[in-house]
């Protein structure tokens, strides 16, 4: 009997994360979660991933990290034996909005670190792992599926190192859709736009008022579903012939409009 095809969502244990994993579970995929907090403040996300009827694990661990990475995949490999699927979510806001001019090299380093550096070498990781697998089973298939956002194309000044780490994760998803295009291992890059999380908590007031005045075509925030089904159906297969593609969410947000 084969294996169950299993995921991996990074930053996992909470608003577009778990709504990732969430999804992937209904579509069967065993889930494995990684974030940084404690394990027993994601028992309640694991259980509810379990009473979706797959196995669910929590990889704790700082994906900026090269000993953390190999864990966490070490940990997917020990529990499940197989990794189909990738979903680079993790990422930070910079703990101070400051203009550009001001932009400290601490600030930067932590949040390309995360965002960027810690995607690329978990890409190449599993990517590398998906490819081993394929020699084995010729049937073995995997996809690789990285979250960025609208700040990839759209500045803000006072975010600045946010914005390059989003726009290096899309060049990221081309090349990786390029390399790995020999192996027809899809890869994909899903770019949301304003969606209310924990990370657009502190800044709900200023987003509910230019709703309402109309910056995005659709006049309503992105809910972490809306991400989680797109998600869910590239990692599925229904869209296998589209590798290096971007799937924006963002409800017309960046839609260019007179």
């Amino acid at each position: 009997m084969k294996a169950k095809k299993s995921a991996l969502v990074t930053g996992g244990s909470r608003g577009i994360g778990l709504s990732i994993a969430k999804y992937l579970a209904k579509a069967g995929f065993d889930i494995a979660i990684n974030g940084m907090r404690p394990t027993t403040e994601v028992t309640s996300v694991l259980e509810e991933l379990r009473d979706l009827g797959v196995e669910a694990i929590y990889c704790r661990g700082n994906v900026g990290d090269s000993e953390d990475r190999l864990r966490i995949i070490q940990q997917i490999q020990n529990n499940f034996g197989q990794l189909n699927v990738l979903v680079n979510n993790a990422g930070v806001a910079p703990l101070e909005r400051k203009d550009i001019l001001e932009t400290t090299e601490e600030s930067f380093d932590r949040v390309l670190g995360i965002n960027l550096k810690g995607s690329f070498f978990m890409t190449q990781m599993v990517s590398n792992g998906i490819i081993a697998q394929q020699k084995i089973d010729p049937d073995f298939r995997g996809c690789i599926i990285n979250i960025s956002s609208v700040s990839a194309t759209m500045a803000s000044v006072n975010r600045g190192e946010y914005c390059i780490s989003k726009a290096g994760l899309s060049m990221v998803t081309q090349l990786f859709a390029v390399r790995l295009g020999d192996f027809d291992i899809p890869v994909y890059e899903v770019r949301p736009g304003i969606i209310k999380t924990d990370m657009t908590a502190g800044v709900q007031a200023k987003y509910d008022k230019l709703f309402e005045e109309g910056i995005a075509v659709q006049r309503r925030w992105g809910e972490p579903n809306d991400v989680g089904k797109v998600v869910a159906s590239l990692a599925k297969g229904d869209f296998a012939y589209s590798t290096g593609q971007v799937v924006l969410v963002d409800g017309g947000l960046s839609i260019g409009r007179l």
